[in-house]
Order: structure tokens, then C-alpha cells, then sequence
């Protein structure tokens, strides 16, 4: 149809992941991958060498921390560890092929479906969800995408509301739309092009708040840094998370770490007791280097940013604290 693309695409990222062992347990803290489209300068931009020491004297932290607690508490959650919660739990839900059921043999559906478009309330008023393949250093940021359609940045949630969706030319139509958002990729040339999550945001607070503010604001929390262990279901609804590193948050003060913590919940009430997100000063693109999909498997990677937020009366504790 008269497309003919050249893509050279630079994507550098570096991680690592120190262990402390003892007291009959082993802990680990790590280096996030932080995967942003740049060259080896942003290897060298990264505090590597810089941050192993405090590394380290958080996983000793770990091994002599107490267990997290068990019930409902609020949650801070900083864009560390909320970019794998977005990913999962907003990302692949709202992957139109997804929602159409032509993923259901081997990977599953979506809770978010079509009747749900425009009248959902997927989220609290402040949640904001942006897909945005302009995104400058997003890893999902391709110029155009292998439909031949150019990088877009729309709404997939405002003000809580789901109003669209990841498309591609061949499921746009299926919700009444006339162009693609431009979603399809394939992981080489000898790949077919499927419906992939794009970049996708949780959008920053619009009121001046820091994280040293919502922490003074929580009375009875826990904070996660990092992404850990996840589970989710085939609906992508019902879901757990860990987290790489935890401290505990009483009247408006961190305390102490803590370890083996986990957290559950369900993806729209998860989302609606959403009560506070930082401002732009904490935001932060981070991203997924390995999301896996189709058949045979593919790889492809974009990014999520966001910053800290806080989620009230969440369940914690389950399988690492029996």
C-alpha cells in the first residue's frame, strides 16, 4: 500500500541483584532494569557502581526484617514496582485482540470488554491511563508501527473512565473505529505482527504533592519499591503482587523494612481505591523489556511511567506469610 519503513532502534538498559544469606533465610534486593531508547549513554547516566553498597545493606536489612503484615493496609507504591502493575493489569486487558477472545487457547481474555467502552469505571477519577508511542525515550516508540500506521498518544482511561483501547488496522473496526492506534508489531522479520500493549502511563497528579507528603499522609501503610514476584489471572482481574523491597509506614513515618510481602486484589477495585498520585516532579518511564505473547511466542517491549501513588485498604499477606 505504498509503506516502505526503516526503523533503527537503540535500547540500553543494565541490572544486577545482590543476595545477603543468613539467619536460615536469603533475601535479595536489586538494581531495577530501567530500559530507556538511548544509547550506552544512559548505562553510563545510571549510578551502578554507585548504588551496590546501599544495595546490599538493604538485602541485610531484608534477611533481618519482619514478615509483612497480614490484612488490610494502605499502600504507597512507587513507579519502580507500579510499572509491572500497570502492565498486567491495564496493558494486557486492554489489548483489543485480547478483549475479542482470539488470545483465549493459550493466554486468555479480558475482563474489559467491549460493552464496557465509554460507561467503565476502571479506576478513581484521578486515574489516567495515556498510551503514547511519540513518547521521547519510550522503548515502545517505533515512529511507526508494522501496520505502516505513525506513533499516536490517546486516552485508553479518563478520569477513571474506560474510552479506548490497543488497536491495530485488523481489530480497530470491531469497536466502530475508522483508523488503527497503530499497535501492531511483530519481534522480527520473521514474526507475524500482532496487537501489543503500547507505552502506557498512569499520568501524574495534577495537584502539588511529593512522596515525602503522602507518606506524612498515611497513617497505617506499607511502601513497595521494586517489582518482585506477580501472579494474575486469565482475565487479567484477579491478581498478587510482591514487590523487591518494603518498609513499613506508621502515622506518617517509615519505620522499618520489612520482607515477603504481597499484596491482593481485584483489577477495577484495585484501581478505583486509588486516592492520591504524586506530581510530575516524581514521575518516572520505566518499562518491560520481555512481555511475552502469541503463538509461536514473541517478545516485544515498551515502557510504563508513573509516579508514586497510594492505594487505601488493600489486602496483604498470602502465600509467603502462612
Amino acid at each position: 500500500e505504498g509503506a516502505d519503513l526503516e526503523n533503527e532502534i537503540y535500547i540500553s538498559g543494565a541490572s544486577y541483584e545482590v543476595t545477603a544469606v543468613g539467619e536460615k533465610d536469603f533475601q535479595s534486593r536489586n538494581y531495577q532494569m530501567f530500559p530507556k531508547s538511548k544509547g550506552y549513554e544512559w548505562i553510563e547516566e545510571q549510578p551502578l557502581i554507585e548504588s551496590a553498597e546501599k544495595l546490599a545493606e538493604d538485602a541485610v536489612k531484608k534477611l533481618n526484617a519482619k514478615k509483612g503484615p497480614v490484612g488490610k493496609k494502605d499502600l504507597i507504591l512507587m513507579p519502580s514496582h507500579l510499572s509491572l502493575t500497570i502492565h498486567e493489569s491495564v496493558g494486557h486487558p486492554t489489548e483489543l485482540d485480547r478483549v475479542l477472545g482470539w488470545e483465549a487457547n493459550f493466554a486468555g481474555t479480558s475482563f474489559a470488554t467491549t460493552e464496557k467502552l465509554n460507561n467503565f469505571q476502571y479506576g478513581s477519577k484521578i486515574v489516567n491511563f495515556v498510551a503514547d508511542n511519540t513518547l521521547e525515550e519510550g522503548i515502545g516508540t517505533w515512529g511507526f508501527d508494522d501496520d505502516g500506521i505513525p506513533g499516536k498518544r490517546w486516552h485508553i482511561v479518563k478520569d477513571g473512565i474506560l474510552v479506548n483501547y490497543g488497536t491495530t488496522r485488523e481489530t480497530a473496526h470491531y469497536i466502530g473505529q475508522k483508523e488503527s492506534m497503530g499497535c501492531n508489531r511483530a519481534d522480527s522479520y520473521a514474526s507475524q505482527p500482532i496487537n501489543r500493549i503500547p507505552n502506557l502511563s498512569l499520568m501524574h497528579g495534577k495537584e502539588n504533592l511529593s512522596l515525602d507528603d503522602l507518606i506524612a499522609d498515611t497513617k497505617d501503610g506499607v511502601l513497595i519499591d521494586g517489582r518482585g514476584s506477580f501472579s494474575i489471572d486469565q482475565r487479567r482481574y484477579n491478581f498478587q503482587f510482591g514487590g523487591d523491597m518494603f518498609y513499613e509506614i506508621k502515622n506518617g513515618k517509615i519505620t522499618q523494612p520489612l520482607k515477603d510481602v504481597t499484596y491482593q486484589s481485584i483489577t477495577p477495585e484495585f484501581w478505583n481505591s486509588c486516592d492520591a498520585i504524586c506530581d510530575e516532579n516524581h514521575w518516572e518511564l520505566w518499562g518491560v523489556l520481555n512481555c511475552g505473547k502469541g503463538e509461536p511466542g514473541q517478545r516485544m517491549q515498551m515502557s510504563h511511567g508513573s509516579a508514586p501513588a497510594r492505594f487505601r485498604d488493600i489486602e496483604l499477606g498470602g502465600a509467603l506469610n502462612g
